[in-house]
């Protein structure tokens, strides 16, 4: 009965959490065109490989030596993105540290004199970041807003969103991430960090960019979407590691998060790009401790070593962890929902309102947020330091625009700090560094803790959505260190005989934040062990983020799903729905209207099915001697609108051509990464092309993936999904059976010839 109980409450909460709006959700048009939130096409990919007859001559003039060269310049390509990401991280970081740094000396060095003239020149500094990086992102790069991961992830699952991987994209990420981190929102460089690694995978897997004449034909290798989906994941993993100084926890990152299909092959490959990354961070702090990177310190990268810290824990303090894991899974959950609504709104009627409204609604944020973090320390009382302690290489107070704990806010007397100020006044990876630190004690008040808790949520909340390169990690891990430290202040004065430092108690808390709203288990444990360097408190991360995802997971979908949602990404999930089982796959495909072509087509019907469908797979039918039907493939609209522009593969005749008259090579369907292509309304065609003919034979896939129509549309998805598909034919059950392929079959031997190859097969093809 309780049981019962339980499970109704729960599934009452799952559906008040989750009533959202419907009108964002793609909309399918035409077959395969989905459109997105803000109107634009979200074209799905072709991850399949198309076995023509370009593709089958190709092959069959690669040598061993072309083979080697295609898997070296794969390796290269991944060395390039690991290095290039890795340069881009530095960048960014160098610059928010000196902006930071600039901007909090000087505001100290004014306080001194006038309170008012610094809260002024802190508020426009933050504003001029700010504004910058709003007006490249409205003006310059649309696509750069946001973190990106949905996108991403999207991109990943099957969806090519129009401008998500462009260069200009890239430019707008980099530069508009150190506006707006540097300004002091609350927002993270980490989301954008996996763009931008995305981005730069992207751009090598294509040559570069043709459009600003940054491109080069020694490395335009990569001629199918399979490939530049795999170098993409590498850009991910690199982003992560780059973020984060996590190379094992981005290519877990990669696995978990972000990839939909995971080759054993691709391992290796992301796990290097992973391990450039960190040698190219690693070289850049030892360059930067020397300082030549000005305000650049160990503080530029996200490290927070807690080695230092507890050592050992008892078994009384499970129970306070676990209460740690559900409040971070409630709050996570809270936070998804808040967020999901506010830019619910923000897309559907304020940001419809024009670039100005964007830039109105970042700016006025800004300057909320400056007040904010000025004018609350002011309502602190100033604390005494400690006794100093030459052996933590803590110094209280810190001087003027220098990084650390204590510092000293408009306090009358030289030995005092202000803990709130200690937390506003750095930057976000030095306040988080100041949560977790051990050996401080008492360091916070509960009142300022709980003051910067409900201030800071508040200001993430509505901060995300604007149009800004926005993350939610570091934003995360700061809510969920405050709320953690809180507990550990708790189990401190209650377990007054215990060991207990309250940074421990802060990590933990971070690590359930996160778990409770990106609702990530594995890479997630990985990233905080390696960022903390503290492998004694790997039983308690998974503890507590078990827990939050649990929690989490009975109100509503992870934060990157319901954005990705939000933005209009149909992603498919990894599980299929559980109506599904009852379904199957005629009835799925009982309204639609099959629209196919012949393998002789005159290019006047070509243009017309074109102009009238928005299909991007069309069936190609033959007629046998017999007068009945015989499907021969799946032409795509992608290769039509190629032979249409071209016009070179005309003819007169009505009749099959020879294919090895055929003139195009694989590398002419190529359609370049997050762009439009050709349409057909950039075609023109005189009236004697509209009287020519087409054979299709040569361009189209011969051998399709089939489903019989009886087929439970469970294992359709499962199998559509796990292979990576884009289109499957629905046919009737087949009248007779060729032949059976068995486990034995597909074990050959390289040194086998195809004439023992068919002998062996045949032997024994029922053994296995």
């Amino acid at each position: 009965m309780l049981s019962n109980q339980l499970h109704n409450g729960l599934e009452t909460a799952k559906l008040l959490w989750s009533r959202i709006p419907n009108s964002e959700d793609g909309e399918v048009d035409g077959g395969s065109l989905l459109r997105n939130s803000n109107g634009n096409t979200v074209e799905s990919l072709d991850y399949e490989v198309i076995e023509n007859y370009a593709y089958r001559e190709e092959q069959a003039q690669r040598g061993k030596l072309y083979v080697g060269y295609y898997v070296a310049v794969k390796w290269f390509l991944a060395l390039l993105t690991g290095i290039g990401t890795g340069l881009a991280a530095v960048f960014i970081n160098i610059s928010v540290e000196n902006f930071a740094g600039w901007k909090f000396a000087l505001t100290f060095s004014i306080i001194q004199r006038s309170y008012f003239a610094g809260f002024v020149i802190y508020v426009l500094i933050n504003l001029i970041l700010v504004f910058s990086s709003v007006y490249i992102v409205t003006h310059f790069a649309p696509a750069a807003a946001g973190s990106g991961i949905p996108e991403i992830k999207g991109y990943l699952n099957g969806l090519d969103i129009h401008g998500i991987l462009l260069f200009r994209t890239l430019i707008g990420k980099i530069f508009g991430s150190i506006g707006s981190v540097g300004g002091g929102l609350a927002l993270g460089k980490e989301g954008p960090l996996v763009h931008t690694g995305a981005c730069i995978a992207s751009l090598l897997g294509q040559g570069g960019s043709s459009k600003y004449h940054l491109s080069s034909r020694w490395l335009q290798v990569f001629k199918s979407d399979r490939d530049r989906r795999d170098l993409v994941t590498c850009g991910c993993a690199a982003g992560v590691a780059a973020a984060f100084r996590a190379p094992v926890g981005g290519v877990l990152f990669a696995l978990e998060e972000v990839t939909s299909w995971w080759r054993s092959q691709l391992m290796w490959r992301v796990f290097f790009t992973s391990a450039i990354v960190a040698v190219v961070v690693r070289t850049a702090m030892g360059w930067c401790k020397s300082g030549k990177c000005g305000h650049f310190g160990s503080g530029g990268f996200i490290i927070w070593d807690t080695s230092d810290g507890q050592e050992d824990y008892s078994f009384e303090e499970l129970l306070p962890m676990a209460v740690i894991g559900v409040i971070g899974g409630l709050l996570g959950a809270l936070f998804n929902q808040l967020t999901f609504h506010i830019t619910y709104w923000r897309r559907n009627y304020l940001h419809k309102k024009g670039n100005r409204v964007k830039i109105i609604e970042a700016c006025l944020i800004s300057v909320i947020t400056s007040a904010i973090s000025f004018g609350l320390p002011l309502l602190r009382k100033c604390n005494p330091c400690p006794e100093s302690d030459h052996d933590s290489g803590i110094e209280c107070p810190r001087p003027p625009g220098m990084y650390g704990n204590y510092v000293n806010f408009y306090c009358g007397k030289d030995k005092e700090y202000n803990d709130l100020a200690t937390i506003f006044f750095n930057t976000q990876d030095d306040a988080i560094r100041n949560l977790f630190s051990a050996k401080t004690i008492h360091e916070f008040s509960a009142q300022s803790l709980l003051t910067f808790l409900v201030m800071f949520y508040t200001l993430a909340v509505v901060t995300f959505g604007t149009a800004v390169p926005a993350g939610q990690f570091v934003p995360g891990i700061m809510i969920g260190s405050t709320y953690g430290r809180l507990v550990g202040m708790f189990v401190v004065n209650f377990y007054k005989n215990l060991n207990v430092e309250e940074g421990t108690y802060a990590l933990l808390g971070a690590a359930s934040f996160l778990g409770g709203s990106m609702r990530m288990t594995v890479s997630l444990c990985v990233i905080m062990v390696e960022i903390t360097n503290n492998l004694k408190l790997l039983p308690l991360i998974m503890l507590v983020l078990l827990i939050s995802k649990a929690v989490g997971d009975a109100f509503n979908e992870g934060f990157y799903e319901q954005q990705a949602r939000l933005k209009g990404i149909a992603l498919l999930e990894s599980r299929p729905k559980y109506q599904m089982r009852n379904m199957m796959a005629k009835e799925v495909c009982r309204n639609q209207k099959v629209v196919s072509f012949p393998r002789i087509v005159k290019v006047a019907d070509a243009v017309s099915i074109l102009q009238s469908n928005l299909h991007n797979g069309f069936p190609v039918i033959d007629h046998v001697r017999n007068g009945e039907t015989l499907v021969i493939g799946l032409v795509l609209r992608s290769h039509l609108l190629v032979l249409l522009q071209s016009k070179v593969d005309f003819q007169h005749s009505p009749l099959p051509c020879d294919p090895a008259g055929v003139s195009k090579s694989i590398s002419e369907f190529v359609k370049p990464v997050s762009s439009k292509g050709i349409s057909i309304e950039d075609i023109h065609l005189s009236s004697d092309d509209l009287e020519m003919y087409i054979d299709l034979a040569p361009v189209l896939n011969p051998s399709p993936y089939v489903v019989p129509e009886d087929m439970s549309l469970t294992k359709v998805y499962n199998l559509f999904r796990q292979l990576g598909l884009r289109h499957i034919f629905v046919v009737p059950r087949a009248s007779r059976v060729v032949g059976m392929i068995t486990r034995e079959d597909l074990l050959i031997e390289d040194s086998e010839d195809p004439a023992s190859v068919e002998l062996h097969s045949t032997s024994g093809a029922s053994s296995i």
